[in-house]
Formats: structure tokens, C-alpha cells, sequence
């Protein structure tokens, strides 16, 4: 059986256009952004960040759509999108990557595999040390 409109709408949390939210913000459901957020965003499911949407904080979600901005680290477990109007001045952590051109990006990317191991790799010092020498 098919959900209902209302049932879908229900899991999806939306910060409009000249809306700003300031502090974390953690959803099991689907988030949209076209405002601001000052803080970090954890989710369980997808984040769309539209084209007015900017977002200055780390991010962790399933799944991401990014067409705005967002100054942080992002992680994401799945699908990280990059439309040609993103703009990413952070380090990204994906299993899988589409950046479509004319997208911005300044930062490490580490991409495949398990997202939880490599980040784990990631925050380890010693690590990083055996990878200079």
C-alpha cells in the first residue's frame, strides 16, 4: 500500500527562505534548507540544501542533494549530490560522489568503502603520521 500525502510530508522538515536557525539540529526524517543554519545538522535520512540554503556547521546524513553553501565537514553514509551551484568549503566524507560542473568544492574528500570506518581513520593522529612517512 502507497503512504498517504500527509504521511510524507510528515517526515519532512523544511527551513524556508529568509528563515535562520541558530544551534544543532538532529531529524529522523528528511530535511530541506533553503534558509540558514548556524550549527550543526544530524539526520538519519536526506538533506536537500536548496539554492538560497547555506549551512555553517558539520553535517552528518543518509543521503545529500546540495545546491547552496555549506561551510563544515559533511558525512555521508550514502549519495552526496553536488549540483552546479554548490559551494563546499570543508571536508567531505561520502561512499559515493556526483559533482555535477561548475560546482565549488575546497577540502579533502574521502569517498568508498564503510563512511563510519573512514572516519574513524580520519580523527586518529597516529594514522596520519604513518600515511606522511
Amino acid at each position: 500500500m502507497a503512504k498517504s500525502n500527509q504521511e510524507e510530508m510528515d517526515g519532512l522538515n523544511i527551513i524556508g527562505n529568509g528563515t535562520t536557525v541558530t544551534g544543532d539540529v538532529i531529524s529522523t526524517g528528511d530535511i530541506r534548507i533553503d534558509g540558514k543554519l548556524q550549527g550543526n545538522l544530524n539526520s538519519k535520512s536526506k538533506l536537500v540544501l536548496g539554492g538560497s540554503g547555506k549551512l555553517i556547521g558539520e553535517v552528518s546524513c543518509k543521503n545529500a542533494e546540495i545546491s547552496g553553501q555549506i561551510e563544515g565537514k559533511i558525512t555521508v553514509e550514502e549519495l552526496l549530490v553536488l549540483k552546479s551551484s554548490a559551494k563546499i568549503y570543508g571536508d567531505i566524507i561520502a561512499s559515493k560522489l556526483s559533482i555535477e560542473p561548475n560546482a565549488v568544492f575546497t577540502g579533502t574528500c574521502n569517498m568508498g568503502g564503510n563512511v563510519q570506518n573512514q572516519e574513524i581513520k580520519i580523527d586518529k593522529p597516529e594514522d596520519g603520521a604513518k600515511k606522511q612517512r
